[in-house]
């Protein structure tokens, strides 16, 4: 009888090291809140691997961890042993998936990201931008800008509102942490300037070095009351109506966010700037310069007067 019982309990172990069968790989498992351990082995079967429900289930009982699974979404991939399934559904290790919110992106390109990513829930799809951010406790506030560009984890079923947060206080502490290093002779008077500023660099920058000195021109604008005159703010104003091709007519066309017939800042962002460039909007680079204009090549070519602009534009843009 000994032998019999060890011979058992060497199977048993052997067993519980080998790696399951599965239908095809991977496989998602979804576990919900209130599945039974029973339950969760007939859905582990449903799943596609190829294992007997009852022999999971004892395994589930016998490892005493059987009340410890937790509900979620789990990814089983090849490889994968009972024992190592329990230990993953015990600690609840779910499987994640990723939405990468770029550096520049506006308002619009985060929505459709949002839409784009199917194991989100959609619960900000039906809510109007002011009813969006009054979930996420900014009621009034826009949402232009206010969402920190970066990679964000997430696990399968989770809520887009979830995300929206997450970046949303990202962005909070990565603005504050820039507000608190601002040069003592910035012209911007509060962190919302700051994120303004930071989003027209953002969109302005083609090269990163350049961005601290674009954010001078700027700052140097903002000082004498010169208009900002700057392209993207401009073609934010048309919204739809920019067909990629901005024109003479366009920048005469007055919106809030035309800085050709408007000065100072715009009223909101225009884009979601990135830590770099809301370092480079409150550390602006000490700068005559109160022009600049694209090479060609990314980088762009400063002047502190407007004759040195205006050869500096024919020869980069107009190659003369």
């Amino acid at each position: 009888m000994l032998l019999i019982v060890c011979a058992l309990g060497g199977a048993a172990a052997w067993w519980l090291h080998q790696p399951l069968a599965l239908a095809h790989e991977p496989l998602e498992l979804e576990i919900e809140h209130g599945t039974t351990p029973r339950g969760v082995a007939r859905a582990v079967v449903a799943a596609g691997v190829r294992v007997d429900a009852q022999l999971l289930y004892a395994w589930f009982r016998v490892s005493g961890q059987d009340r410890q699974i937790k509900a979620g979404n789990y990814e089983i991939t090849a490889g994968t042993t009972p024992y190592s399934l329990l230990q993953k559904l015990a600690r609840g290790e779910e499987s994640l998936r990723a939405l990468t919110l770029v550096e520049g992106w506006n308002w619009r390109q985060v929505r459709a990201a949002l839409a784009r990513e199917e194991a989100l829930q959609p619960d900000s799809a039906g809510l109007s931008d002011a009813a969006l951010m009054q979930r996420l406790g900014r009621a009034g506030v826009p949402p232009e800008g206010r969402f920190f560009p970066d990679t964000y984890t997430y696990a399968k079923g989770s809520s887009d509102l979830a995300v929206l947060r997450r970046a949303l206080h990202a962005m909070d502490r990565h603005l504050e942490a820039a507000w608190a290093q601002r040069a003592s002779d910035s012209p911007l008077k509060s962190p919302e300037q700051a994120l303004i500023l930071a989003s027209i660099v953002e969109k302005e920058t083609g090269r990163a070095s350049d961005r601290p000195m674009i954010a001078g021109v700027f700052s140097n604008r903002l000082r004498i009351g010169m208009l900002l005159q700057t392209d993207p703010t401009v073609i934010y104003g048309l919204g739809d109506q920019f067909d990629g091709n901005l024109r003479k007519r366009d920048l005469q066309t007055d919106t809030p966010w035309n800085t050709y017939t408007r000065a100072g800042l715009p009223p909101t962002p225009i884009a979601m700037p990135g830590k770099a460039a809301l370092l480079a909007a409150v550390q602006p680079q000490a700068t005559k310069a109160l022009y600049f204009v694209a090479k060609g090549d990314g980088s762009s070519h400063f002047s502190a007067s407007l004759d040195e602009h205006n050869r500096a534009v024919n020869r980069y843009q107009r190659g003369r």
